[in-house]
């Protein structure tokens, strides 16, 4: 099973080093790594050129104007030719070298419980995602229990450290633990989500569904994620441990303007995808970070 990892970056010269060594080093042999810039001019190209001939022919880039962070990620979704999706932000780190591997594995079994084994990944692609049933061998089957179209994990967030190499910030101490575990669509109202950069789902779900929506300023991974999980109910499926690193100060936590973009843009998602939230339920997701301030290796 092909994996695409897009990573999208804008002169991100102090952190896309660590993004694509951590994914240069993933164990997975099947991945499509796919850069998507902005046209920086602080030496991000160079080093994205740097890194192109370790991966073998699996790296695709391209540097070029965009309309914003979600563009380039849509464009890197339209790029993408991997059977299963996921992002990686350029300040950020997958955990550990297997992450990609237990994902792949994951969707393998998945896959192999609802298909035979004789047919194949592009029939299988085309035929299961999203829908209450498949058909192959001319016979029409409904989804196991264990069948999922979406998975996602949990993150740590360590210090915004630019000076130290990979292995270093893998090891940083952990500030706060974010889990995916306790997720519920209908906690969205609540501003509950999975960790959107753990999110991994099948390609043809934004054929079906839409992409990434580049009007949102911060939180078009918020309504997505409502789009996908609630709205058209994918099935998701969480699987335990830490897919990724993330520097603290990321663009929806760096100043209190943002806070109340994100804020003003969770609820408009919500209610453009038919779920009715306000800002005073909107705030309860500030009691979802305490667990991850108190317990930080995991809950």
């Amino acid at each position: 099973m092909k994996i695409t990892l897009i990573t999208a970056c804008y002169n991100s010269a102090s952190v896309i080093r660590t993004a694509i060594e951590s994914v240069l080093r993933q164990t997975w042999p099947e991945i499509e790594y796919l850069v998507v810039d902005g046209g920086s001019t602080d030496g991000t190209v160079e080093i994205i050129r740097e890194y192109e001939t370790s991966f073998a022919g699996r790296m695709r880039w391209v540097s070029e104007r965009d309309k914003g962070f979600y563009d380039a990620i849509n464009k890197g979704i339209q790029r993408a030719t991997g059977e299963v999706v996921g992002i990686l932000n350029a300040d950020d780190v997958m955990a550990d070298d297997h992450v990609i591997e237990r994902v792949a594995e994951a969707f393998g079994k998945c896959v192999n419980a609802l298909m035979p084994d004789c047919v194949s990944a592009e029939v299988r692609e085309e035929k299961v995602c999203g829908d209450k049933s498949t058909r192959y061998s001319g016979k029409t089957a409904e989804y196991p229990p264990e069948y999922f179209d979406v998975l996602y994990g949990d993150i740590r967030f360590v210090a915004n450290r630019t000076d130290i190499g990979l292995d270093a910030l893998r090891e940083e101490k952990t500030l706060r633990y974010y889990s995916s575990k306790y997720f519920r669509p209908w906690l969205m109202k609540f501003g509950y989500l999975p960790a959107h950069p753990t999110f991994y789902c099948r390609r043809q779900l934004f054929r079906k569904y839409g992409s990434y929506q580049t009007d949102y300023k911060i939180a078009a991974d918020h309504e997505l994620l409502i789009r996908f999980l609630v709205k058209r109910s994918i099935r998701s499926r969480y699987l335990p441990g830490v897919f990724v690193v993330m520097r603290k100060g990321g663009m929806s936590t760096r100043s209190v303007q943002s806070t109340l973009i994100i804020n003003r843009e969770n609820i408009r998602a919500c209610r453009t995808n038919g779920i009715y939230t306000n800002q005073l339920m909107q705030l309860a997701r500030y009691l979802f970070k305490i667990p991850g301030l108190v317990f930080r290796n995991g809950y």
